[in-house]
């Protein structure tokens, strides 16, 4: 369905909402660019945005001594463009200066979505600390080996600053020894950030509860092997190698699942998907790596892969393998997205990584998923199951997008703030989604999250009343407090909003799994389908959300991405508002910026 054409002007065109609060882009919905080749139409279209950027200072932000890079160019069916740029300032890269340009099919100036509300520039410009100094006080808080210091402006949390930006690696206080990203002020010395660059399944939070309650994460596994009679090609199949070919994985969680493998000979395959852009998983050797081209290759006589135990080193593989290109699978269906960039290149993984490694997460560093095979006592085995893996490869889509990022780490490495939480609901929004596209019977699609791992609970978390997840503490409604909240515990004010977007509130069963989302206020919501509130949540992370998106900015997103698909008329928007105030979330209780 078609949103309702709005024809526009050559000058912003700010449509207001007083119901919603909505500042929104117009959008030409029946207009048509002339048509020009796909690469020509993308520099165009970064010519005109980046000189409306300009052109727009007051309402962008952009001003003297900026300049923009573009990182996406999105074109939509009915005719918006929309182009994300990186920030820099007198050749410094803006930390927080992100923005998405809004323009219509005629490359006009629409709208704006901008990651900082204020202006950019360092009151002061010069460094009191030299570059070494910020390295040893980088490395120093971080414990590992500091890189070469980068000056930059931190424009994040209200105000700018000169800032030197170190990356840490084999930082002690990073999971399996990976990098961290150190921001440390220029003229004070004072760490102003410490952020991980992993974003890591299971957060040091809920391990340590798990280890007081004398809980374990043990998922049960089928531990059934291939029969030997399911070949998966012919010899005759292929006179010229490398070769697309059909083989047959045996997995810890999903069963036997059918994979796309490469043959490189007679008798010989690679466990690396051709027909997905090369998506490969490899063996970490139970070594802390962040460089997959280090990782040994999976391969196989006879393209039978794994038995469905641990007692195997490619049972996990299969199951990683299989998650990715299901994960893949969705996204493309879905959304057209080539990949988890959307450049047409494969998505990657390692499983066996590191030693008593008791976690999963997207490491952009390695740009691949890592799977540590658990530390045996609390977490039993590999986090390879489907939703997992759905759950952490759109980590890679948000950085790829929007960048969402936590507002501040612990000192034990927990994430807090608002947009590290909306970077969890995401990932656990789509994680689900993808469940649904696999529609796996070994894996039945459900709003559960992690309902495979064998806790006691039944799940880690889940959409519909996301308080039931007792282990995290994770929360139903917005407050003034929840930007405080652990990233994964204040999930659950979007993820709710998700569920009753698509399914709305009240008891129901779907599939196996019996549900009863509550509303903040009592007041029924009438859900208009998962596919929809998938498709509304996609378009507003994709075109509308920035580095610094909260939830009040995301109910903003998701308003103007049901305007875009359905009409500012459409039930659909309407339930979009009704969804976000069922969870505290409106126009009215908007908190100041911090």
């Amino acid at each position: 369905m078609r949103r309702a054409h709005i024809r526009t002007l050559a000058i912003a065109v700010a449509v207001t909402t007083a119901a919603t609060g909505l500042t929104g882009t117009a959008l030409a919905g029946e207009d048509r660019a002339p048509a020009t080749t796909a690469v020509a139409q993308s520099t165009d279209i970064v010519r005109a945005a980046r000189a409306a950027a300009f052109a727009h200072g007051a309402a962008t932000g952009v001003g003297r001594g900026d300049a923009l890079q573009a990182q996406d160019v999105l074109i939509d069916p009915e005719g918006a463009r929309h182009v994300r740029f990186q920030r820099t300032h007198r050749g410094m890269p803006v930390l927080g200066g992100d923005l998405v340009i809004h323009l219509t099919a005629r490359l006009t100036y629409a709208g704006v979505t901008r990651a900082a509300g204020h202006t950019v520039a360092p009151a002061r410009a010069e460094a009191a600390l030299t570059a070494r100094q910020a390295e040893a006080k980088a490395a120093a808080v971080a414990q590992g080996d500091a890189r070469d210091a980068e000056l930059v402006v931190d424009a994040r949390r209200g105000a700018s600053a000169l800032a030197y930006r170190i990356q840490v690696t084999d930082s002690a206080t990073a999971e399996g020894g990976g990098s961290r990203t150190v921001v440390v002020d220029a003229r004070t010395g004072t760490v102003r950030s410490n952020l991980p660059d992993s974003d890591e399944f299971l957060s040091p939070t809920l391990v340590d509860e798990l280890r007081e309650r004398g809980e374990s994460l043990d998922p049960a596994t089928h531990n059934a092997p291939v029969p030997s009679g399911l070949m998966g090609s012919s010899a005759a199949a292929a006179a010229r190698y490398p070769a697309t070919a059909k083989g047959t994985g045996s997995s810890l969680f999903a069963g036997k699942v059918p994979l796309t493998t490469t043959r490189t000979g007679r008798s010989s395959y690679l466990l690396k998907d051709p027909t997905r852009w090369g998506t490969e998983t490899r063996d970490a050797k139970n070594l802390e790596l962040e460089n997959f081209s280090r990782g040994k290759k999976f391969t196989t006589k006879n393209n039978k892969w794994g038995n469905g135990a641990v007692s195997h080193r490619a049972s996990a593989a299969v199951d990683a393998q299989y998650g990715i290109t299901k994960t893949l699978d969705f996204y493309k269906k879905s959304f057209g997205r080539k990949g988890i960039a959307n450049n047409g290149k494969g998505a990657r993984a390692m499983v066996h990584f590191g030693k008593k490694v008791d976690n999963a997460f997207w490491d952009p560093a390695c740009g691949c998923m890592l799977y540590g095979d658990g530390d045996g006592r609390t977490i039993k085995k590999p986090l390879v199951v489907l939703d997992v893996t759905g759950h952490e490869l759109t980590h890679g889509i948000v950085d790829a997008t929007a960048r969402l990022e936590p507002t501040y780490v612990d000192d034990e490495g927990n994430q807090y703030g608002e947009p590290g939480s909306l970077n969890e609901s995401l990932a656990d929004i789509f994680g689900s989604a993808v469940e649904f596209s696999a529609n796996n019977p070994k894996n039945p699609p459900n709003y559960l999250i992690g309902e495979k791992l064998g806790l006691r609970q039944k799940f880690l978390r889940r959409l519909d009343k996301p308080s039931l997840d007792v282990l995290e503490g994770a929360i139903d409604y917005w407050s003034p407090r929840t930007d405080d909240a652990e990233v994964h515990a204040g999930s659950g004010v979007s993820s709710h909003a998700y569920y009753l977007l698509a399914e709305g509130s009240g008891r129901k069963k779907i599939g196996s799994v019996t549900y009863d989302s509550p509303t903040y206020t009592g007041a029924p919501v009438k859900g208009i389908g998962r596919t929809k509130a998938t498709a509304i949540f996609y378009r507003a992370l994709t075109r509308y959300m920035v580095s610094s998106t909260g939830f009040h900015d995301a109910r903003v997103a998701t308003l103007k991405a049901a305007r875009d698909l359905y009409g500012q008329n459409s039930t659909e928007f309407t339930t979009v508002n009704k969804a976000w105030a069922a969870v505290n979330v409106t126009s009215a209780n908007v908190p100041p910026r911090r």
